[in-house]
């Protein structure tokens, strides 16, 4: 569905700008996961409901797909010392490209130079900077005992790579992953799965409403601020994803049948769009995607979309306004700030129908 809200050729970032109260950012994850409020949204006539996570189940109906994103967020961020001098290093890690060949966040990136060793939790762990590569990321070749894997390593020296704008501790790092959470590799959760519950999901599967999983491992990338005033000339950093012959069948199933496709998500979302053609197949396939959805796309396979409130001038509300419409989808942003909803990776969720 092309949407004729905004011209083709003035996309400016600032018309994806709102105001947010800083006190509606949420810090901690919501105490119960289908507990988060919920606000539901007509995308064609942009009238809303609130409910809570819970109640998505009275907007399934037999024969639709629910689609997930099953990455796991793997401890990325590591806190190391560089081996000549000492000084502080802080890594984190956002694409595996080899066995043990990262690319990585470094800071302070100047100290980060070709050559350069880190160590990391005593010894255990050491990297040696290989290159410099375009945008300023790192590529890292890690060197540790074999005996052990690196994940095995992360578990016990990584952190979770909360974004910038959580400022308190997590105390159960389990509350940043998705309950079906599977495949290790991402550097940021998919946070709209986060509000499922394995009885919430549970109840949908006995409704009919099958359940696909497909996978993206997230990377920064996916929240890199767009810098271009005309939001067409910025561009996304690529992800790896995969979609399996057994959930593509049941995608295409259900759309076959008359049922929705409905993403969990904007990676699932991103997934589906990459991997499908113009008359809305979708095909199994492993590859990357850097797609960049925003106002004038045309959907061929997402017919609703489960998505959290998303950064002002961000890739993420931007395709949340090629879904909607920038109008709806800021007006409803204002009634959730306005009904005090919680924002971001932690906070509430909306359901675009």
């Amino acid at each position: 569905m092309i949407r004729n809200d905004m011209i083709a050729t003035d996309l400016k970032k600032k018309d994806f700008f709102y105001e947010l109260p800083p006190e509606l950012i949420a810090q901690t994850p919501s105490e119960i996961r289908d507990m988060s409020r919920l606000l539901v949204c007509d995308r064609r006539t942009g009238a809303l409901e609130h409910r809570r996570f819970r109640d998505i189940r009275e907007y399934l109906k037999p024969g639709d797909v629910l689609v997930i994103n099953d990455s796991k967020v793997i401890p990325a961020r590591l806190y190391g010392k560089k081996e000549d001098s000492g000084i502080d290093m802080e890594v984190v890690l956002l694409r595996q490209h080899e066995l043990d060949t990262w690319e990585v966040l470094t800071r302070p990136g100047r100290r980060a130079k070709p050559g350069t060793v880190i160590i990391f939790g005593d010894g255990i762990l050491r990297a040696e900077v290989l290159e410099v590569i375009e945008g300023g990321n790192r590529i890292l070749r890690f060197d540790y005992d074999h005996k052990e894997t690196l994940y095995a390593i992360l578990d016990k020296i990584g952190n979770m790579p909360l974004p910038p704008y959580i400022t308190e501790k997590l105390d159960d790092a389990t509350r940043y992953q998705t309950v079906y959470a599977r495949e290790e590799g991402s550097a940021a959760a998919p946070t709209a799965g986060l509000h499922f519950t394995e009885e919430l999901l549970s109840e949908i599967r006995e409704m009919g409403i099958e359940i696909a999983p497909v996978m993206l491992h997230v990377g920064l990338g996916t929240f890199r601020p767009v810098k271009e005033d005309n939001i067409r000339d910025h561009i996304m950093h690529s992800e790896f994803f995969t979609v399996t012959e057994e959930s593509a069948e049941k995608i295409n199933r259900a759309k076959q049948n008359g049922g929705r496709v409905i993403a969990v998500g904007t990676t699932s979302c991103r997934v589906l769009e990459s991997a499908s053609t113009d008359d809305g197949i979708v095909h199994p396939m492993a590859a990357d995607t850097g797609i960049f959805i925003y106002p004038g796309y045309t959907f061929k396979a997402v017919d609703a979309l489960i998505t959290n409130f998303h950064l002002p001038e961000s890739t993420l509300v931007m395709l949340v306004s090629a879904f909607a419409s920038k109008e709806i989808v800021l007006n409803a942003y204002e009634e959730a700030i306005k009904e005090k909803y919680h924002f971001f990776s932690f906070g509430d969720a909306c359901f675009f129908h």
